[in-house]
């Protein structure tokens, strides 16, 4: 005798489960190709004045404003991806339901082959194809929107990506009009600003959620990107690309000010660090020529490092280490003589400094603004 073959819970492959399976395969693809700024990312917030984080724009504050013309266009892609994967996600739960509640009855197990019932299979998978099309030539459009600055960029700016901070160059290759800062960008409102991308060791990924997109600094290659801010503000960025240990600790903050404002910020950025005017900022100066002139510079002075942050105009910076510490005297001398407990990992090694040269180099770097 011939022994009755056991049956699914849900059917035999009835047409509801494959529809189901057609409808899942269309959200797995849906979410794969979602613009990257529509997923969310973890990212170190900033600091407040005792060191830990202070209340600011969310990680995802972007999926509700764009403030720049290069934001917007991606700000309506990433409303319309998220309620299409949204749509498909209540689909899929519907028909799961269904398809549980609803189950085929022993005798029709060869329901789909002998009987049909391949109809629904045929239109979910027409469906899939089509939104996936209008979705990919939808995405090309915004790609070729935001590629480009709808005028010519007022000036250049270079940004290097190191382990784990940003150096930013104005004025390259300008003479005098050139300076070096550190995880911090000024830019007019209203003008498109050029930003050339390079890292220093290993891939970075440049991000300012609420004005541009992502585009990565690459070792050995110069991509390009571009930022406008609408409106005065501090838009906080990101490194987005996993680059070590200290990478959720790798922000930096681009500042959109009035045109006015901007150029007395440049202006005073090109002065060099004034000489010391008492017998501690010059004891100060020294034990930073002996101790630190090695990686940082500071222009002006003797101090000439290229390997870590220029800090010329150091005390003129909201925050430190890249977005780790609110920038406060009690703050950078923590930093200086404890980095590898609050960053661990970084280049910088602890300092170990007495009382007095503690209190000598704290009133040098306080002139530093």
């Amino acid at each position: 005798m011939n022994r009755a073959r056991r049956v699914s819970p849900l059917g035999p492959a009835s047409p509801t489960v494959a529809t189901v399976v057609t409808f899942a395969t269309v959200a797995t693809v849906l979410l794969a190709t979602t613009a990257p700024s529509a997923l969310a990312q973890t990212v170190a917030a900033p600091t407040n004045a005792s060191g830990t984080v202070a209340n600011e724009p969310t990680p995802l504050a972007y999926f509700l404003h764009g403030a720049g013309p290069a934001a917007k266009p991606v700000l309506h892609l990433d409303w319309i991806l998220t309620g299409i994967c949204s749509f498909v996600c209540v689909v899929i739960a519907v028909m799961l339901g269904i398809a549980l509640w609803r189950r085929r009855k022993d005798e029709e197990a060869k329901a789909i082959t002998e009987g049909g019932g391949l109809n629904f299979v045929f239109i979910g998978t027409g469906i899939s194809v089509v939104a996936l099309l209008g979705i990919a030539v939808y995405m090309l459009i915004v790609l070729a929107r935001v590629a480009d600055p709808p005028h010519e960029p007022a000036f250049t700016i270079t940004v290097t990506g190191y382990d784990w901070w940003w150096k930013v160059d104005y004025g390259k290759g300008d003479g005098d009009r050139h300076f070096t800062t550190a995880n911090e960008i000024h830019i007019p409102v209203g003008v498109p600003v050029l930003v050339l991308l390079k890292s220093a060791d290993v891939i970075h990924a440049f991000w300012v959620p609420q004005l541009q997109g992502k585009t990565q600094a690459i070792p050995g290659l110069v991509n390009r990107q571009w930022l406008e801010a609408d409106l005065p503000g501090m838009y906080r960025g990101q490194c987005t690309q996993y680059c070590g240990v200290q990478h959720a600790h790798m922000a930096f903050e681009v500042y959109a000010e009035p045109q006015a404002q901007f150029d007395r910020w440049y202006a005073a950025q090109l002065r060099g660090a004034p000489a010391p005017a008492t017998a501690q900022v010059s004891r100060g100066s020294k034990l930073f020529d002996e101790r630190c002139a090695g990686c940082h510079t500071i222009r002006g002075s003797a101090a000439a490092g290229v390997q870590a942050p220029d800090l010329t105009h150091v005390g003129s910076r909201r925050l430190l280490a890249a977005g780790t510490l609110v920038n406060t005297t009690e703050n950078l001398m923590d930093w200086i003589q404890h980095v590898q407990k609050i960053k661990p990992g970084t280049l910088m090694p602890d300092m170990k400094l007495t009382p007095a040269e503690a209190g000598d180099l704290s009133a040098y770097l306080a002139t530093l603004r």
